[in-house]
């Protein structure tokens, strides 16, 4: 049984400690595909490491996350066409909008999010999206930019079925982490009526753990947690799950 996590930030410095044993954890689970987003310019180096130590099982991403879509912001741009041009990745991401936090770079953090699916377009790669209280502005770009050439995930998925629906009508896969398994998360409700091929699995490890471990550190090995609850929610294995969500991941990513 192999289960792709779709996002994790394995580089995060709250692994520091132990990152090779929270490794063997998932890899021991049968996770053996980790595809990890970038933030900022300022995790390219750990990203790299990580990759060299873990070169069968670590995929990279390139991006600027909204949330560090700042003053400086062309700067970070200019990083990631740099990178681009140097070496492939397997997708553009983590971007997207985020207006929880900070609402007054909504217009920066959209001419950001547009810049980087055009070169994710150039470059032929799939995008993954971070949306947080800004559906309506993220369809907004995305339905400027839609083509057939624009596919990806939708990272973290917590929206209704019909938001849903709208992100699969643009070529995106729904990514599904611990929020699956909160009592108040809401997508458990609608979502056996998503056909199982636009779903993937994801932890967003450290952040976001699955039920019990909510509050705590994520970590990849968690992602049987998640397979675990969409099992039940779709009445199959846990082994059909990984089957079905490693292929769209393998759809997604090409590899």
């Amino acid at each position: 049984m192999i289960l792709t996590d779709t996002h994790t930030h394995l580089y995060s410095e709250e692994f520091d400690l132990d990152r090779n044993e929270m490794m063997q954890r998932a890899l021991s689970k049968g996770i053996s595909r980790f595809f990890v987003p970038a933030i900022d310019s300022t995790c390219t180096k750990a990203m790299y490491e990580l990759e060299v130590n873990y070169p069968e099982n670590v995929f990279l991403m390139m991006g600027l996350h909204p949330c560090y879509v700042k003053e400086n912001y062309v700067d970070e741009l200019n990083h990631i066409e740099a990178e681009l041009a140097k070496r492939e990745f397997i997708a553009i991401g983590e971007i997207g909008i985020d207006l929880f936090w900070d609402k007054s770079s909504l217009e920066i953090q959209k001419i950001a999010f547009k810049h980087q699916i055009q070169l994710a377009k150039k470059y032929k790669l799939p995008i993954v999206i971070h949306c947080r209280e800004s559906f309506d502005e993220i369809f907004e770009v995305l339905e400027s930019e839609r083509s057939d050439d624009l596919f990806g995930i939708f990272h973290c998925f917590t929206g209704n079925f019909e938001q849903a629906q709208q992100a699969i009508s643009l070529n995106m896969k729904l990514g599904i982490g611990g929020v699956v398994t909160f009592k108040n998360g809401k997508i458990d409700q609608f979502l056996r009526q998503i056909d199982l091929k636009h779903i993937v699995l994801e932890t967003d490890s450290p952040y976001l753990a699955p039920v019990p471990f909510r509050g705590k550190r994520n970590e990849s090995s968690y992602v049987h947690l998640v397979a675990e609850k969409l099992a039940a929610i779709y009445g199959i294995s846990v082994e059909e799950i990984a089957k079905i969500t490693t292929e769209n991941s393998k759809a997604i990513f090409g590899i």
